[in-house]
């Protein structure tokens, strides 16, 4: 029997491995070399793709194929490396994240009373005169600040010593290595002193450190969770339950049951102040829904049958029948959580930067602290030990490290309440530098509902005629004009019961191109219509049509007709870019519609270049050309052929109406859909951009002056503790000028001026 030969044809080719993502609460998180030592030891793994640590945020998202790696052996990783963490799915987050602060605030209360303790003990002996205090008294007192001062070293500066012995047994240099080497000197030469040499104690030094260090740590955290507090509020509105109606319309019965265990088609009952528990459609009822944490829309939106809803809005009227057409991870809620997460993990540059300098920086430390006690130790050895304990700890580049992405979260938490979903980390550090502003027309600059207001025959079919064969075409279109076509045609078409098109063809930016009644006809632009005859449209076609957007249609033999569609401008579209336009900023109209209805528009919303009857690959030439001549472009765009545009600009921003493959390429999506918004995300960029500037100049400048002082011996180790959590409590709290306020602004009913004001 002869062998088989394997063909190409006969290998059957491996399925690729499953791609799983993971997102994770983590403990314990305090540096850059935390989130460094994290990313290492996961990203090592086998399979591993990305491993993601925010120390903003203090989770980290793990993306990972096949099955060498699993969820336990993540987190049993992440154990090894000396942290806790946990699923943010998983129910007892909130409860691990809430014994982690109470655990905390027990370490700080304990070195807050042992301070107070030892500051008594010790004043005795800083007030007697040289000589006057009896020996067997000052023994005494020094044993008593010692018991007193156990505690601190045992139990509230545990953490630190975990953290540095952690990283010096992976051979990494992190910011509690300086922190702890300072406090376990200057303890164990205090200890040392009281029972072998009877030189000078730093008991109250060590505990005062130790208090002001978990003291700043504690209001860093408070900060940080205000930062990122709109995306939390968003993680929490989604409703745990649903009342569905399994038997709708024949029965008004409801049974509790999860909300994850929802289906597309089914019905659910929404109470009177209660949540949506998923995207749907109203069936039966009038309500008023609250969307402000979705779309930071802040008046109610009157919902009535046939109107969707948002999962996760509340609805504040009568109680609606929702018929649900999106649930858990395909809702709308989940996929905002799920990119507003992404956007709070990813580092921009200046995070990385500031990372990379703070690993370096801590060697330095070292260096200068080593350099300050060989000093001391020629000209005075008694203030060798406390010069040396100064330097480790007042030049800890906390601050350093927390400028970028303490601002960075407190951005994307502004701009989440006010319904702007930033989805690429660079996005806002790009957006602030934008030097040019790249429009789309419909459903951008004009509301995207569009309706037909003119139809122009141009052969022998009349205008019922042309409008059912035009619904026939574009019924699974998603631009705004094939879907007001699609709309106005749903009559007819009920009517007529005719068969759907077959051999159906969408392009880009152009057309549909489909088979009916066994003839071959286009729908879209006049050029894309065009080409399927190859006859130039009549002169007076367009004398006809007027202005307006238009759709042309046509066969093999000719034009058929012309739809002329009407759209109206969204309200504040000239405020915004009355805005960009006075912070220097160029701005541009770019759309495939004609040059009539584009000039309209343009001149309505105050934008001088326009560029009308351009194709997707038309707009991509355009941004690529504005590029090529150094600038820097923020494309704003909605339809499916915006996507390929939306990827080429530095920053693409996507209509929160808009298509999903839109939204998937954008950087940036406006989920409120409301001009005004862009103009608040442009101040927020710049702000944060210039808040981590002063964030940045103030750590560098801090260091400068603190490290001569230290090695100087002017600031004993309390001091320099002090100094070093108020530097980074003042960048957090510089930080926190860009979080959202509490109160929810309530949109203008009218248009209203709107200035950018670059800091």
């Amino acid at each position: 029997m002869r062998d088989m030969a394997l063909t190409p044809e006969s290998v059957i080719e491996p399925a690729p491995p499953v791609e799983r993502e993971v997102r994770l609460a983590v403990e314990g998180i305090h540096c850059a070399s935390c989130v460094q030592l994290i990313e290492m030891s996961v990203g090592g793994l086998p399979g591993v793709v990305s491993a993601d640590a925010s120390l903003a945020t203090h989770r980290m998202r793990v993306r990972w194929a096949g099955d060498a790696t699993s969820l336990a052996d993540i987190v049993a990783t992440i154990a090894r490396a000396g942290y806790k963490a946990w699923p943010l799915s998983a129910g007892g987050a909130a409860l691990a994240r809430t014994s982690a602060q109470r655990m905390a605030l027990w370490r700080l209360f304990v070195a807050g009373f042992s301070m107070m303790q030892v500051m008594m003990v010790a004043t005795p002996a800083y007030l007697a005169i040289e000589g006057e205090m009896a020996p067997d008294i000052d023994q005494l007192l020094r044993i008593a600040s010692f018991v007193l001062t156990v505690p601190v070293i045992g139990f509230s500066a545990a953490p630190l010593f975990a953290g540095a012995w952690r990283d010096l047994m992976r051979r990494r240099i992190g910011m509690d290595v300086p922190a702890s080497l300072g406090l376990a000197v200057t303890f164990g030469a205090s200890v040392w002193a009281t029972f072998v040499s009877g030189g000078p104690v730093y008991f109250d030094s060590v505990s005062m450190f130790v208090f002001f260090l978990l003291g700043g740590r504690h209001l860093e955290a408070l900060a940080r969770r205000r930062a990122v507090a709109a995306v939390e509020e968003l993680a929490r509105i989604a409703p745990a339950r649903a009342a569905r109606l399994a038997a709708w319309p024949g029965s008004d019965a409801a049974e509790d049951v999860a909300a994850a265990d929802l289906r597309a088609g089914d019905h659910v009952l929404v109470r009177s102040g209660a949540a949506t528990p998923a995207d749907g459609v109203v069936m039966a009822g009038n309500g008023l829904h609250d969307e402000a944490l979705l779309t930071g829309e802040a008046r109610p939106v009157p919902k009535a049958p046939g109107n969707p809803v948002i999962g996760g809005a509340i609805n504040l009227g009568q109680p609606l029948i929702v018929r649900v057409t999106a649930a858990g991870a395909e809702s709308r809620l989940s996929q905002v959580l799920r990119l507003a997460e992404s956007a709070a993990q990813a580092k921009p540059l200046s995070v990385q930067l500031a990372d990379r300098h703070a690993a370096h920086f801590l060697w330095a430390i070292l260096a200068v602290s080593a350099t300050a006690a060989l000093v001391w130790l020629a000209f005075d050895p008694a203030r060798a030990l406390p010069a040396a304990v100064a330097v480790l700890i007042v030049t800890c580049p906390c601050a350093l490290s927390l400028a970028a992405p303490i601002a960075q979260s407190a951005a994307i938490g502004n701009l989440a309440r006010r319904g702007v979903l930033v989805m690429r980390a660079h996005a806002l550090e790009t957006l602030a530098r934008a030097t040019n502003f790249v429009f789309d027309k419909t459903g951008t600059l004009t509301t995207g509902r569009m309706r037909v207001e003119r139809i122009v025959p141009l052969g022998a079919l009349d205008g019922d005629s042309l409008l059912l064969l035009a619904g026939r075409m574009e019924t699974e279109a998603v631009h705004p004009a094939a879907q007001a076509l699609a709309m106005q045609a749903a009559p007819l078409m009920r009517k007529a019961r005719a068969a759907p098109p077959t051999c159906r063809r969408e392009t880009q930016g152009a057309g549909v191109e489909a088979m009916v009644d066994g003839e071959t006809c286009r729908i879209g632009s006049v050029a894309f219509a065009q080409g399927l005859h190859g006859q130039p449209l009549p002169d007076d076609a367009r004398g006809k049509a007027g202005s307006g957007t238009l759709a042309a249609l046509a066969n093999q033999r000719g034009w058929l007709g012309l739809f002329v569609l009407g759209d109206g401008l969204r309200a504040d579209v000239r405020g915004m870019a009355a805005a960009i336009g006075e912070s220097g900023a160029s701005l541009a109209l770019a759309t495939g519609d004609n040059r009539a209805a584009a000039d309209t528009v343009a001149a309505q919303a105050g934008i001088a270049e326009v560029r009308a009857g351009m194709s997707a690959a038309d707009k991509r030439r355009y941004v690529q050309a504005l590029q090529d001549a150094g600038a820097v472009v923020a494309m704003v765009g909605d339809g499916i052929n915006d996507a390929p545009v939306l990827a080429q600009a530095n920053v693409g921003i996507a209509m929160g109406g808009g298509a999903p493959l839109t939204q998937t390429r954008a950087d940036m999506v406006l989920m409120s859909a409301r001009p005004a918004d862009l103009a608040h995300a442009i101040r927020v960029a710049r702000r944060m951009v210039a808040v981590v500037r002063q964030n940045l100049l103030w750590a560098g400048a801090y260091n400068l002056v603190a490290i001569p002082l230290a090695a100087s011996g002017m600031l004993t180790p309390w001091m320099a503790g002090l100094g070093m959590s108020a530097s980074s409590l003042i960048v957090v709290l510089n930080s926190l000028r860009l979080a959202p306020r509490r109160q929810r602004v309530a949109a203008p009913a009218t248009p209203a001026p709107m200035t950018l004001v670059s800091t």
